[in-house]
């Protein structure tokens, strides 16, 4: 033997109800009487083991199939059906166990014979479960029956069916059916008139069981619904990226409903006027998907950095239009195959693959962000509660993605504040800067004016002071002419000194303004070096010091102004002479150099003594500028800015270098001058 089991939905009612229906207690009460009086002991063995059955067994499909073989056998039909019936329209779906012969199964293809679908669909003996019929029912249910099966390829001819009671509710019905037409006796009506009680607390009790178990079900993913909600809330309130959120999200959506696929697209919008057009538009907007999720391989891949996003244009796709064209609803479609020639959608949805679909928006103030697809490879009824859910995601994903274009916006301003307050920060910094070395600078122009005045005052009194002494020494009377003779030498000496210092300043005024050219002429170098060397024996003997020139055999031409490069050579010769140590040599070494394809002479003075600092080469030619360390030497700071100036005047350069002499404190400091050989005006 062998039971088939299937459930099919609720039908509608076609059978009227009869004016009056017994009331069950004094039902319950009559049958001890029919027992006593009708029922004989095969009988009450019948009821006995359904009661068994029912006590032994758990209240499951297992258990109607043991009652549907007992009473198929006991009842000696080729087919016993039990059929459920919800308590209400609400409920869950009916439940058919059925139960055939040895005889039956052994016909040759009896699945096309038979089909318990068929069987369920049209039959009048489960439209009628829902009406109280009594006993004397059946044979209007059998005609009934007969005349719907004409119609369908069954070998139904004959079934004796009665509907169960429990509660004062109709909880199921009892089909018997015979294959060959047969005409049911009064005992087989009785008898199966008093088993009913029996199966209605069987199918009673398998109603309780399966209304637990679905509790307990829908409980258990209540449960996970708010376990999803909570996460998500908190998601929401974590310090993750926007798209590390929203991946999350739909893995943890489309894997709690249990969902084939899942996918997060968020819509760029061209338009920015949309908001103000009318309903039911479609906008001008870019779809991108951010997260996908496959149960395939139980992960969720996001867009990489290395992969281009999959996109697509909403006017390119009717079944992401239909969200804006049904005014925001959520798009169920349980089948796309059916709708294909009428709908398009964009091929990575896979449609072909994944048919059925539930696409949701993701909506903010009228406004579409984006959407959640949920898809799967066969027809699904989604409950309310999970459409609730779906919702309730979508909600928190677009309060998130508003959220995060928020903080988005304010960060960018905040950093755009910060950025100008630095910048601000900055150049006041600069300003601060600047404002300090203009105060250094202004600080050490006063200490040079000071420096100056004094050393112009020295400068200026100290022959004044000589000239007035020999003044009136020669007044005096009956002075020896031999006397009056060095007191006029006197005067002419510091007159000519002062003369010196103010043709000095003048001639540096004039060569700041470079108010005249200079006058280059054609000189022989050698002889020149020589004859202004020779004009320092004097000095050299006093400090006891010696000069060697290092001048080409050859003698070199140069054109330049002779005198200003008689000034400079002096005024380098008597430093060098001035701060030498006693008893040294100083080199002047003068040579020829092509520099740039520029034909250069190069005069180099190097003497032996104190050494000069870093911080002294950069103002030692600056006027009135005198060395900080070493013992005083008297001169008015003028000599090295002049020399500078007026190598600047000739085109040429000047500069300083100071090298220690190891196990000395003493160094060998060198001025060279480099000079054009020839001038710009002879080139040309």
């Amino acid at each position: 033997m062998r039971s088939l089991s299937k459930s099919v939905p609720g039908m509608k009612k076609r059978l009227s109800l009869p004016p009056q229906c017994p009331d069950d207690l004094e039902r319950l009460q009559s049958y001890p009487l029919k027992l006593m009086q009708h029922q004989n002991e095969p009988t009450l063995q019948l009821v006995k083991k359904i009661n068994h059955i029912i006590a032994n067994n758990s209240a499951t499909t297992l258990m109607l199939q043991e009652i549907a073989r007992l009473l198929g056998n006991a009842f000696k039909v080729d087919c016993c059906c039990l059929v459920t019936v919800p308590a209400s329209a609400a409920s869950s779906e009916s439940i058919v166990v059925n139960w055939c012969s040895d005889e039956y199964l052994a016909m040759p293809n009896p699945s096309q014979m038979f089909s318990p679908e068929h069987l369920l669909m049209d039959s009048p003996v489960v439209q009628c479960a829902a009406e109280p019929f009594t006993i004397e029912d059946i044979s209007t249910i059998q005609d009934s029956l007969v005349v719907g099966g004409q119609h369908l390829p069954l070998p139904i001819r004959s079934v004796l069916a009665i509907p169960t009671r429990f509660a004062g509710q109709n909880n199921g019905v009892i089909s018997l059916i015979k294959f060959q037409p047969y005409n049911w006796s009064e005992s087989e009506k009785q008898l199966l008139n008093f088993v009913e009680s029996s199966c209605a607390i069987a199918f009673s009790q398998f109603a309780q069981v399966n209304l637990i178990t679905s509790q307990e079900e829908h409980l258990q993913k209540s449960e996970e619904h708010q376990s999803l909600i909570k996460q998500l809330t908190i998601l929401s309130k974590s310090n993750l990226e926007l798209n590390q959120m929203l991946q999350l999200a739909i893995s943890s959506t489309a894997e709690s409903l249990q969902a084939d696929r899942g996918l997060l697209i968020l819509l760029k919008y061209t338009d920015p006027l949309f908001r103000t057009q009318p309903k039911k538009q479609i906008p001008k907007a870019k779809a991108t998907v951010v997260a996908e999720w496959n149960r395939n391989t139980s992960s969720y891949s996001a867009t990489k950095p290395d992969v281009e996003p999959q996109s697509f244009l909403i006017s390119e796709c009717g079944l992401c239009q239909r969200v804006f064209t049904d005014s925001g609803k959520a798009v169920i479609i349980d089948d796309y195959t059916d709708l294909q020639d009428t709908l398009t959608a964009v091929s990575l949805f896979t449609l072909d693959i994944l048919p059925a679909v539930l696409l949701v928006p993701l909506e903010n103030q009228g406004k579409v962000l984006g959407f959640i697809v949920l898809q799967q490879a066969t027809a699904r009824s989604w409950q309310a509660s999970e459409l609730n859910l779906v919702e309730m995601v979508c909600a928190q994903m677009s309060n998130a993605i508003i959220q995060s274009q928020t903080l988005r916006q304010v960060q960018t301003l905040v950093d755009e504040r910060t950025a100008k307050l630095q910048s601000s920060l900055e150049l006041q910094a600069k300003l601060h800067e600047k404002t300090r070395q203009y105060v250094e600078q202004l600080r050490e122009l006063n200490h040079l004016k000071d420096e100056f005045l004094s050393n112009m005052s020295d400068r200026l009194r100290y022959p004044l002071t000589n000239m007035q002494m020999s003044i009136k020494n020669l007044r005096l009377p009956g002075i020896q002419p031999e006397r009056q003779a060095r007191y006029m030498d006197i005067l002419e000496q510091e007159c000519t000194k002062e003369i010196n210092l103010i043709n000095d300043l003048l001639t540096l005024q004039k060569l700041e303004s470079k108010q005249e050219r200079p006058q280059f002429e054609t000189i022989d170098l050698n002889p020149r070096i020589q004859g202004l060397a020779a004009n320092l024996n004097s000095k050299l003997a006093t400090k006891t010091l010696s000069i060697n020139l290092d001048l080409p055999q050859d003698s070199l031409k140069i054109q330049t102004e002779l005198e200003s490069f008689n000034r400079i050579l002096q005024e380098l010769l008597t430093n060098a002479c001035t701060y030498s140590e006693p008893e040294t040599v100083i080199h002047v070494q003068a040579f020829h150099q092509v520099e740039q394809l520029v034909d250069q002479v190069i005069i180099k003075v190097t003497n032996t003594g104190r050494g000069i600092s870093e911080e002294e080469a950069t103002y030692i030619f600056d006027r009135f500028r005198r060395g900080k360390g070493g013992r005083w030497t008297p001169g008015t700071g003028l000599g090295l800015a002049l020399a500078k100036s007026l190598v600047q005047h000739l085109n040429g350069a000047i500069a300083v270098e100071s090298i220690p002499i190891p196990n000395s404190e003493q160094s060998q400091v060198s001025f060279t001058l480099t000079l054009p050989q020839f001038s710009d005006e002879s080139e040309l």
